[in-house]
Parts: C-alpha cells; sequence; structure tokens
C-alpha cells in the first residue's frame, strides 16, 4: 500500500511539475507584456544586485502597488513550485542548499536566455527573487513533509504481521 501511495504522488509530481514548466516558458519567453517583446530589451539589463528591488520599493507609491508586487512577489511565487516539487521529484535533491542552489542556476539559465533571444531583460534582482522563491518553495515542502510524519505518515508494517519494520511510520517524502 505505502509504495502504491508513494508512487502515485510521485506521478501526480511529475504531472504537476510539467504542467509548471511549461506555464513558465509560455510566461518568460510567449506572453506578451512582462517584458517580451520590448524594443532594446538588451539594453536595459541589470547587472547590480538589489538595484531593482531597491528601486520598486522606494517607488512603489509611483509603480502603483500592484506593478511592485508582480515584480517582486511574482519572482518569489513564480519559483515556489520549482523548489517544492523537486524534493518529491529527486531524493537527491531533498537539502535546502541543493534546492537553493538548483534555483539560482535555472533562474541564471532563464536570465541569460532572455538576454541572448532578446525576449525579455536580464535582471540579476530576478535571480535573486527566483532562488529566494525555490527556497521558500523548500521549506513549504519541508513543513508539510513533517507534519505529515506527525500525523502518521505510511505505514510500513507488513500486512501479514512479518518481520522488519513493523510499526514504523515513515513520510511520502522521506
Amino acid at each position: 500500500m505505502a509504495a502504491a501511495v508513494r508512487k502515485g504522488i510521485k506521478i501526480s509530481g511529475f504531472c504537476l511539475f510539467g504542467i509548471y514548466v511549461a506555464g513558465l516558458i509560455y510566461f518568460l519567453f510567449l506572453a506578451e507584456g512582462y517584458g517580451r517583446g520590448m524594443e532594446g530589451a538588451v539594453n536595459g539589463c541589470n547587472i547590480y544586485p538589489f538595484r531593482e528591488i531597491t528601486r520598486y520599493i522606494r517607488y512603489r507609491e509611483l509603480f502603483g502597488w500592484r506593478i511592485v508586487f508582480l515584480n517582486l512577489a511574482g519572482n518569489v511565487l513564480g519559483f515556489m513550485p520549482f523548489g517544492a516539487l523537486l524534493p518529491i521529484l529527486v531524493r537527491g535533491l531533498r537539502k535546502c542548499w541543493k534546492a537553493g542552489l538548483l534555483s539560482f542556476e535555472v533562474s541564471a539559465v532563464i536570465e541569460v536566455s532572455q538576454l541572448l533571444f532578446q525576449v525579455g531583460c536580464f535582471d540579476a534582482d530576478d535571480i535573486i527573487l527566483n532562488t529566494l522563491g525555490g527556497v521558500v518553495g523548500y521549506a513549504v515542502f519541508w513543513c508539510f513533509s513533517r507534519i505529515y510524519v506527525r500525523m502518521g505518515g505510511i505505514s510500513t508494517a507488513h500486512p501479514q504481521g512479518g518481520a522488519g519494520n513493523y510499526g514504523k511510520t515513515t513520510g511520502i517524502f522521506l
């Protein structure tokens, strides 16, 4: 029973991750708005960490709260599924620093791709915010896995009372 539940969660995780990646590609490279299709996008790049974050916070009244939220929180929220789903799918990514590092790497590849293909603006702050989102997503995974274990997890007891891990419970994710 436990193996079937784990397999179902893994399959669901892969499906969700596939939908997430497709949505991410659409919003980052294909959707109108969000900085795509801008003339001179290469000239508008930001290579200085925290420059745009500071600018959005400082001039929040001028930009409007919606724009500030979409830019700052949107980058964090956009990468949370990445940090939350990968540890479910890849056992080797069940460390916070690994999820953070991979979030950083993927975000950097995305930003450089946007610069090279001129489908957006390279922004060092997006890398920072996306990495933060991946780490926050990992924290969500970690909290839910701990809650699940405390609630009883999946019993690994042999159904016929066989030897081994009788009565031991484990989390689906662990």
